[in-house]
């Protein structure tokens, strides 16, 4: 009884190799990397306040940052910098200009934090519902990336629609009238 003891006793106090630990969630930053290289035009990644809707459309998946908005937008914007595929066309809400700081307490600091972390880009403004319905129609044919922040700032979101960074837009304009007059190379 003695030995059958002390061999359960044994057993149950060697290491079990053969199960696994739990693993950490990814990071927000991996999956971002982890996106980037599947990404391509058509699709969005998105960097919004912490009050935007969670959208059900297959095609969106939404992730929690629990970080600054700034952050979020430079670690995406040297993912696609770094990229050799993707170049961004930026929108941001065109309310954000007309938030004032009684009602936003920092809106103005984040607007010139935006503003320098977007100086290399050419940023467009749209009304935010007209973008969240841009990206809406986009979803049913195409992956957007929603990454939420702790931004507690209205109309902090920014919009970014990814494009070929191999073909520029004006190349994109001369395929399209050649296409329309016959004419080959």
């Amino acid at each position: 009884m003695l030995r059958k003891l002390v061999a359960v006793a044994v057993f149950l106090a060697a290491p079990v190799p053969h199960i696994a630990r739990a693993q950490e969630p990814e990071s927000w930053q991996a999956k971002v990397a982890h996106a980037l290289p599947l990404l391509g035009h058509r699709n969005w990644i998105l960097i919004v306040d912490s009050a935007y809707p969670l959208q059900r459309s297959p095609g969106i998946e939404t992730i929690d940052t629990h970080a600054a908005p700034t952050l979020v937008l430079r670690v995406v914007l040297t993912g696609i910098e770094n990229s050799e595929h993707l170049r961004p066309d930026i929108y941001t809400d065109a309310e954000l200009p007309y938030v004032a700081d009684q009602d936003a307490p920092g809106i103005s600091q984040f607007r010139v934090n935006l503003a320098d972390l977007l100086r290399a880009y050419p940023a467009q403004s749209q009304a935010h519902g007209k973008l969240i319905d841009m990206v809406d129609q986009d979803s049913h044919m195409f992956q957007v990336l929603v990454l939420k922040t702790n931004s507690t700032l209205p109309y902090s979101s920014v919009f970014i629609h990814l494009k070929a960074k191999y073909w520029s837009d004006e190349a994109e304009s001369r395929l399209r009238t050649k296409m329309g007059s016959g004419t080959q190379p």
